[in-house]
């Protein structure tokens, strides 16, 4: 009795929905095939389906938004753009008298047709080298800490101190470096060459480690002191940004690592580390491009000398920035081409430095390789 009833109930209902198919669409056109749904007014007409079309209007507020968005992005290309073409008009007077020359000569003479960057940017680039072996393990470290370690109440207290760090001007730790931080990093210097002597770079030729009576004032002014007074501006702006991205990995990947038993330190190397890569290298390019520009503290402790000094505890080094410094209160017309050029120089490196560093970004996701 139930499958009777069940049975008619079924061929009501296919009954029902052949009188409700229209006949248009029961007969294909051209013989076989499946019946082709019509779209548009003549669908719906028909009795079909048809997908509703979404459209999104803008209001003022986002109108605004995109414009003053895509707005400021033009200004600063424009601004930039319009840097390095000033730079270049006001120095290529004295880079067509120099010629190729300009990247190769030590000496800086312009007055007298000798002149060059190789002495100054050699220097500049020991000292953003020195600054970053210094900061980067640094800022990692503080980041790493604030983000995991430290409890809420001191967490807070360090995030302000470091962002506090981070907008003390360049002068006060120029004065720190040179009233404070010059005689307390000789003895230090002392023994790094006694012992590490036997690297180059770490080798002073004027001082005999034998010798009780060798005075120390070789390792003043230095590269290294520079570079370490230096790394304490990059430093702070390094941590931040690393902290701030190393807070936003996902908890639910903290978690799970956890879960598995993995120790806090291992989930770090694992979740934290691989999600804040991009954040990382972003940090450690912004800080190289803030230690390649560095002017008054580096100005401050630093004993200019126009050749390449690869010995970086040795006295005596320079960097273009503090060369513009230093000369352009008295340079005369051309000897001002010549400074402008040398500034041309460091603002292609620069961008240089960012643009590797988002390509590498771009290359390297936050959150990729967790």
């Amino acid at each position: 009795m139930g499958r009777v009833l069940g049975g008619e109930l079924d061929q009501l209902d296919l009954d029902d929905a052949a009188a409700a198919t229209p006949a248009s669409a029961e007969a294909p056109r051209g013989g076989g095939g499946p019946p082709r749904r019509r779209s548009g007014r003549a669908g719906a007409a028909a009795g079909g389906d048809v997908p509703r079309m979404l459209s999104s209007a803008r209001g003022t507020a986002d109108n605004l938004f995109r414009v003053t968005t895509h707005g400021g992005g033009v200004v600063v290309l424009a601004i930039m753009t319009l840097v390095g073409l000033f730079l270049a008009v006001r120095g290529a007077e004295a880079i067509s008298a120099a010629g190729p020359s300009f990247l190769t000569e030590q000496d800086w003479e312009p007055n007298s047709g000798r002149f060059g960057i190789a002495a100054v940017l050699f220097g500049t680039v020991v000292i953003a080298l020195v600054a970053i072996c210094v900061a980067i393990p640094l800022a990692v470290g503080t980041a790493t800490y604030i983000s995991d370690y430290a409890p809420d109440g001191l967490k807070r207290l360090l995030i302000g101190i470091v962002d506090l760090m981070a907008a003390i001007p360049s002068v006060v730790y120029g004065l720190w470096g040179m009233f404070w931080l010059e005689g307390s990093i000789l003895p230090v210097a002392q023994w790094i060459s006694t012992y590490f002597g036997w690297i180059p770079i770490f080798a002073v030729p004027n001082f005999n480690p034998n010798d009780p009576l060798a005075t120390p004032t070789v390792f003043t002014a230095s590269a290294f002191l520079a570079g370490l007074v230096v790394a304490m501006m990059v430093a702070p702006i390094a941590a931040s940004i690393m902290r701030e991205v190393f807070s936003q990995a996902p908890i639910g990947e903290r978690e799970g690592a956890l879960a598995l038993g993995s120790t806090r330190w291992g989930m770090i190397r694992s979740v934290v580390y691989p999600f804040g890569l991009g954040g990382m290298i972003g940090g450690t390019m912004l800080g190289l491009g803030r230690a390649l520009g560095e002017t008054i503290a580096v100005y401050l402790v630093i004993s200019p000398v126009f050749v390449i000094q690869p010995h970086i505890l040795q006295t005596g080094t320079n960097s273009i920035s503090s060369l513009v410094a230093l000369r352009y209160g008295e340079a005369s017309p051309f000897e001002l081409s010549a400074l402008m050029a040398a500034g041309l120089v460091l603002f292609a490196i620069t961008m240089l430095v960012n643009f590797g560093a988002g390509i590498i970004i771009q290359r390297s996701r936050s959150g990729a390789a967790s």
